[in-house]
């Protein structure tokens, strides 16, 4: 089999409280296939953050070591996802005179200069600008204004921030093991990119990502999106409250919640009976599984409250038609979907990866949405990248940017 070539090779990595995924997709005449998966449990992040440099670089080095062997090439660069609690997300708006009363490129790059020009704290980076829609003399609605006619153009967009060395950590991160971060991408936008449909999106939806870290939430309507936000529960708080209330080690409780864990109790059978590993050598004690499903079973609860505040107090429950989907290797749980559809009061299903070809059996799990979104997302900007690589200094942004001033003038 020839090897692919390197232009052709996109990589997403997923660097994750619980664990880190590198996933390879090659670009063909039909789409994205994906050819190669590496994953590595992680050490060194806390809350979807970096807090230990070496062991991350050293969990990154063997995902990407075992998907560079089953995809046969070499990764040199990669569109890193970013999470956790630091991250905020804001609307804004932006109106300009149209030129020559067509809009161009330089009008829609104007308009959205315009909406980006709010403050934010020196100590915070722009990480995606997103747009919603635009307005031309009152008609709203507008996905692509390029040659429509006018006179006055509004862009209503999204605007993503986080902190400046979590970004940073993320690239030191990836450099130490000889890679280039071309992007830096929010999980929820890339998993979102995996998991919903366009006719979701349009009529309304909210991604809930529950990860190791944190879960993530991100609403759309009108087929784009609306709001973003990130709490800082996850997979791992599941973890803990085992651990803590079976009196285990945290890797047992993680076996524990993975091979017998239920999102509530009342599915499981009060006869079945699992087997707890004690700490400090003592003896294996019996316990009824009734149990476990007790102490999961509010965790569970407070992730799906917190999430439907959020929705309610953004007043989005009415644009939300098709309901919420839930994805994250958390998400694994039985009974997940029965909890949440109980407590946020819309319809919920489990997403996967679609829109691949390649390793689908491989990909078809909660766990790889957003590495395969992340994917999908590299292709997405290969021909149009509205978000340049890390290297791109200030210097030459300033030269772009009067250069393309000084077109206009003259």
């Amino acid at each position: 089999m020839a090897r692919p070539r390197k232009e052709d090779v996109i990589v997403g990595l997923d660097i994750g409280t619980t664990k880190i995924c590198a996933i390879v997709g090659e670009v063909t005449n039909e789409g994205i296939d994906i050819i190669g998966i590496g994953t590595a449990p992680s050490k060194g992040l806390r809350k979807g953050v970096v807090i230990n440099i070496e062991s991350t670089v050293a969990s990154i080095k063997r995902a990407v070591e075992e998907a560079e062997l089953m995809a046969g090439c070499e990764i040199g660069s990669v569109f890193a996802g970013i999470a956790g609690g630091h991250i905020r997300g804001f609307n804004s708006h932006g109106i300009v005179a149209v030129k020559d009363r067509e809009v161009t490129e330089t009008d829609i790059d104007r308009v959205i200069d315009a909406a980006k020009a709010v403050a934010i704290p020196v100590d915070r980076e722009v990480i995606h600008i997103l747009p919603q829609e635009f307005v031309i003399d009152d008609q709203d609605g507008i996905r692509e204004p390029l040659g429509m006619s006018g006179v006055r153009l509004e862009a209503k967009i999204h605007i993503v921030t986080g902190a400046v060395t979590s970004a940073q950590n993320i690239v030191k991160c990836a450099q130490k093991c000889a890679l280039n971060v071309s992007d830096i991408v929010l999980e929820q936008l890339a998993s979102a990119l995996a998991v919903l449909s366009e006719d979701e999106k349009e009529l309304g939806v909210a991604l809930v990502d529950i990860g190791g870290g944190t879960t993530d939430i991100a609403i759309f309507s009108d087929g784009s999106i609306q709001h973003t936000a990130v709490i800082a529960i996850g997979g791992q708080h599941l973890t803990n409250d085992i651990a803590v209330g079976l009196r285990t080690p945290q890797e047992d409780a993680e076996m524990i919640k993975r091979r017998y864990g239920c999102a509530t109790s009342r599915m499981i059978d009060g006869k079945d009976h699992i087997e707890v590993p004690s700490i400090g050598g003592r003896k294996t004690r019996v316990l009824s599984r009734q149990i476990l499903g007790d102490i999961l079973e509010p965790r569970v609860e407070e992730i799906f409250e917190l999430v439907r505040r959020e929705i309610d107090r953004l007043k989005l429950t009415e644009l939300l038609a098709s309901g919420v989907v839930l994805t994250g290797g958390t998400t694994l749980l039985p009974g997940m979907v029965e909890v949440a559809e109980e407590i946020i009061g819309l319809p919920v299903r489990q997403g996967v990866p679609r829109g691949v070809g390649g390793l689908v059996d491989e990909v078809n799990s909660p766990m790889y949405s957003t590495g395969v979104g992340l994917v999908l997302y590299g292709a997405q900007q290969s021909d149009h990248r509205l978000f340049r690589a890390r290297d791109e200094n200030i210097y030459s942004k300033v030269k772009k940017r009067m250069g393309a001033w000084l077109q206009e003038v003259l």
